[in-house]
């Protein structure tokens, strides 16, 4: 493995630290991206309980605010619930936006090098070229150890740049997919809240029930 990483050269060291940076962002955002860490279930049904039962006072707001990213979202629309429906709808979209910010940490930098291993791998096949001209307009075609260190290079880095390449644009589209579903559920919470602290949710099944 030493004398395969020697043999690609030096572009094989930025190579090393991308995969290296890419495993990191890929461990962190599994972890961080669960649902349950995100948008636990049966929240805005406990916010609901509290606030029947009189308890949804300011202790319990900030316990919300901490506890995930969607109760942060729901903190600030309970924060303003005295207010009209169009000053709760903006004060949780202001909120909604900053946590879709954080929910996207790190996957900018795994992109990049989605884009950038297989340039730097290029890069070394070039200098592997590079290389292997070198040595023919110097020693001619006579030294076949010499020619094979220069297309070892060229292919080695080449490999390693798609290798490193393409589990993490599979990672960057997972992670992305994986945070636009999180955004949908959040928002879907947060409408609901809304909803039943405005009493709608009642309203409609009433309206539905004299329709019929």
């Amino acid at each position: 493995m030493l004398e395969f990483f020697k043999a690609g050269g030096i572009t094989m060291w930025p190579l090393l630290l991308f995969s290296i940076v890419a495993l990191a962002i890929a461990g962190e955002r599994f972890w961080s991206l669960q649902t349950r860490r995100i948008a636990p279930k049966g929240l805005v049904n406990q916010v609901a309980q509290w606030e029947q039962a009189g308890q949804l006072d300011a202790r319990r707001i900030q316990e919300l605010r901490r506890a995930s990213p969607l109760g942060r979202i729901l903190a600030a629309g309970l924060v303003n619930r005295r207010h009209e429906r169009a000053i709760i709808k903006e004060s949780i979209e202001e909120v909604g936006r900053h946590v879709a910010h954080d929910l996207e940490r790190f996957l900018g930098a795994l992109g990049t090098i989605a884009t950038a291993s297989p340039l730097l791998g290029l890069l070394g096949t070039v200098l592997g070229m590079i290389k292997i001209f070198s040595v023919v307009s110097t020693e001619g075609v006579g030294d076949p150890g010499l020619l094979a260190g220069g297309i070892a290079e060229a292919l080695i880095t080449t490999v390693t740049g798609l290798f490193i390449a393409i589990p993490s644009l599979l990672l960057y589209r997972f992670f992305r997919a994986r945070v636009d579903d999180l955004i949908i559920t959040m928002e879907q919470e947060a409408l609901k809240m809304v909803e039943i602290m405005l009493g709608e949710r009642e309203r409609d099944a009433t309206g539905r029930g004299g329709a019929a």
